[in-house]
């Protein structure tokens, strides 16, 4: 086998994909972390994707599926989980009684409040440490990008 150029694939690990996917998990982490120390250690990253997708007069479920990425399977899965812990409740479509909505039930409310609190704490963090205006100026360009291809 001949020998390979580590430096000809450089670009496997220095790419923007790659480096976004790399502050996207750190910020989650912290996020998650700091959700634990609020008294919600039972929350995982993946019940996130599940309340983040969720509008906060609720949502139908083939339209979580859809903005997760998801199965309507996988989707009902996670929906099972997040009712568990309390997060979301199904209730009936007003406009169509076969539709299940789900929606965030007075507990997934105050998880939120934490979750928002959380989330502007590692902000906060991530101000402190690649400053204010880098921040602003990254935030508007991968709005504009992820825009672009919405």
């Amino acid at each position: 086998m001949k020998t390979l150029d580590s430096n000809a694939y450089h670009w496997r690990t220095h790419n923007p994909g790659r480096v976004l996917n790399s502050a996207l998990r750190r910020f989650e982490q912290r996020v998650m972390d700091l959700m634990t120390e609020a008294g919600h250690a039972e929350t995982r990253r993946w019940h996130v994707n599940l309340t983040r997708h969720l509008d906060l007069d609720g949502t139908r479920i083939t339209d979580l599926a859809r903005r997760s990425a998801m199965t309507n399977a996988a989707m009902n899965e996670l929906i099972g989980q997040c009712e568990e812990l309390g997060l979301v409740e199904r209730v009936a479509d007003p406009t169509d009684k076969r539709v299940r909505i789900v929606r965030f039930t007075t507990t997934g409310l105050a998880w939120l409040d934490d979750f928002g609190r959380a989330v502007a704490v590692a902000q906060e963090e991530m101000v402190r440490e690649v400053g204010s205006r880098n921040l602003s100026v990254l935030l508007k360009d991968l709005a504009a990008y992820a825009g672009s291809v919405d």
